[in-house]
């Protein structure tokens, strides 16, 4: 039977409670009057803007996903460009009372225990509330691209819990009263009136969401209005993402921090027990809940079903779209860099060339390399950009090929076809201005790592929604755009993105794992150009060469560090 919510008769002026728990429990987030359902309702926003305050809340029983998840979501919008952050309450849980507790303190008639998690769920939503109203740049700047949110020591808890501050409201972009234009931007010319190349993309503060996603079970009516009600005082628009799974191949198996070190069948037993114990309250989310004003997303058995209610705005939309496009099977993707061109032995940048003589020795190899790593049965397919030289690195591969116009390389505009000297010659000022923000440098006429990233957003939703488990897919693509999906994949914030390193002549294997992923790399023994730059680095005249390499592993995995074996020769056909 579902327990009577005991804050729901709490008199108007009261501190509240949060649903389900005992009188006893902490005071909630504000001291405000409690709305009435229907206030709340009214209170909820028609549209919500481009520019917006979102929280995500997570639904669901243990071990569906969850984290899982929201992890996946934060990834995705912190590489768009949004600000996202998790608050996941079990970590907050673990700092207060410690990871090793038996599953009898997920007892919701236990009423001392109960208190104790109510109390770390409402930390950490005051958190998730308090960073939300957080608007200042400065802080921004620490803050966004944050996946993982570490509570502060159980000391700081101590007193009462007090309303969070919101911050005074203030444009999302400021203005230099000087120069009337947003600090950093760049101009089109230089003080002296020395031409330049480049302008810097439309100011991306004022068009990017700030999300927080809110990782709990949130298993009942009760609690979930009052996350609604407490986010909609602060002008926090709410969506549930629920993940219910009934299949028990796709139930999460256990890796809980909760029982590092203890005995597996002691673990499993002890987590079904406290699975039990959810169960008792828990309820499906419900279009009928806050009077039809609830906005939710549920993912059934990880997408094989998706229901969605009351979605509205922008930022909402794409992150349905995204989980959309989500599955858990296993599997691999391959990154490779065209084979050497001409325009690389010139030190030129963009244009159409076709590969030299090492680049085409690359692609000779590329084959065999591909052939010891891929795995035996596995079928491939080899997507290249609409660029010579990447199609004629992929023509010795007998495979499925597809040309995407989206992988084409980072377009450099009036720059396209100069080498970095005449580019220092004809626009002095660019070289100051691509170093101080490489990631929001556009060319003129052409494109920034940002427009970059928004473009190859259609591969990444192919590349997540792939579902063949003996069905790999490999990219031969070019430098930036290298750069910017492997940025994605392993997390790599912005102003970092433009500088990783992506050599010439070297097989990139990325295999998502559910808390990270593990890479491995194949470097051909094949010599190419250096076109790798680091910030600041003064211009090199001479090409300089990488030296030919060996194969190895790196994995980014907390508990994995494979070693790269030859599979045996297969066939790469169909």
């Amino acid at each position: 039977m579902q327990q009577p919510d005991a804050a729901a008769a709490t008199p108007s002026g009261a501190s509240k409670s949060l649903p389900g728990t005992p009188a006893a429990a902490p005071p909630a987030i504000s001291t405000a009057a409690p709305r009435a359902p229907a206030a709340a309702a009214a209170a909820a926003p028609a549209y919500a803007l481009p520019t917006c305050k979102l929280a995500c809340v997570m639904v669901g029983l243990p071990a569906r996903g969850k984290t899982y998840i929201a992890r996946k979501v934060a990834r995705y919008l912190t590489w768009l460009g949004h600000h996202s952050r998790i608050f996941n309450v079990g970590n907050y849980r673990r700092d207060a009372v410690g990871a090793m507790q038996p599953s009898e303190f997920f007892d919701p008639d236990n009423e001392e225990f109960a208190r104790q998690r109510a109390e770390v769920a409402i930390n950490a939503l005051n958190d998730m509330i308090g960073w939300l109203d957080k608007l200042d740049d400065d802080d921004e700047k620490s803050l966004s691209g944050s996946l993982n949110f570490q509570p502060p020591s159980a000391s700081v808890r101590e007193g009462p819990l007090k309303t969070p501050t919101s911050a005074t409201p203030t444009q999302s972009t400021r203005v230099d009263e000087a120069s009337k234009k947003p600090p950093g931007s760049a101009s089109t010319a230089s003080p002296g009136g020395r031409p330049s190349a480049a302008y810097s993309s439309t100011d991306h503060a004022g068009g990017a969401a700030r999300v927080a996603l809110y990782d709990a079970t949130n298993s009942t009516p009760e609690r979930r209005l009052f996350i609604m009600e407490q986010c909609r005082e602060h002008g926090i628009d709410v969506m549930f993402i629920e993940s219910v799974c009934d299949d028990p191949k796709i139930i999460v198996k256990l890796s809980s921090p909760d029982y590092k070190g203890a005995d597996p069948e002691k673990a499993v037993e002890d987590f079904q027990s406290r699975i039990r114990f959810y169960e008792k309250t828990y309820q499906t989310l419900d279009r009928s809940e806050a009077e039809g004003t609830i906005s939710f997303v549920k993912l059934i058995n990880v997408g094989s079903q998706v229901i969605v209610n009351n979605v509205r705005g922008y930022i909402q939309s794409r992150i349905v779209y995204f989980l959309m496009n989500l599955n858990i099977t296993p599997r691999s993707f391959y990154f490779s860099r065209h084979g050497e061109s001409m325009f690389n032995v010139m030190q030129r940048i963009g244009g159409d060339a076709s590969l030299s003589p090492r680049g085409e020795q690359f692609a000779k190899r590329l084959p065999e390399i591909v052939i010891r790593n891929l795995g035996e049965g596995t079928r491939l397919t080899v997507w290249t950009s609409t660029l010579r030289r990447t199609k004629e690195t992929a023509r010795h591969l007998h495979v499925p090929k597809v040309a995407w116009k989206q992988l084409d390389e980072l377009d450099s505009g009036v720059c396209d076809g100069l080498t970095y000297e005449e580019i220092e010659a004809r626009y002095p000022a660019d070289f100051e201005e691509r170093d101080s923000d490489k990631f929001n440098y556009r060319y003129h006429g052409g494109e920034s790592y940002r427009d970059l990233v928004h473009r190859l957003e259609p591969v990444i939703l192919e590349l997540e929604r792939h579902y063949e488990p003996n069905h790999s897919i490999m990219i031969i693509g070019h430098q930036a755009v290298l750069r910017a999906i492997y940025a994605y994949f392993l997390n790599i914030p912005h102003e970092r993105l433009p500088y990783i390193k992506v050599p010439l002549h070297t097989v990139v294997k990325l295999t998502p794992k559910a808390y990270g992923c593990e890479e491995e790399r194949f470097s051909a023994d094949i010599a190419a150009v250096d076109t790798h730059r680091e910030r600041g680095t003064p211009l090199n005249p001479s090409p300089r060469l990488n030296p030919s390499g060996l194969a190895h592993t790196h994995s980014l995995a907390p508990s994995s560090l494979d070693v790269v074996s030859p599979l045996g020769r297969i066939s790469l056909n169909n």
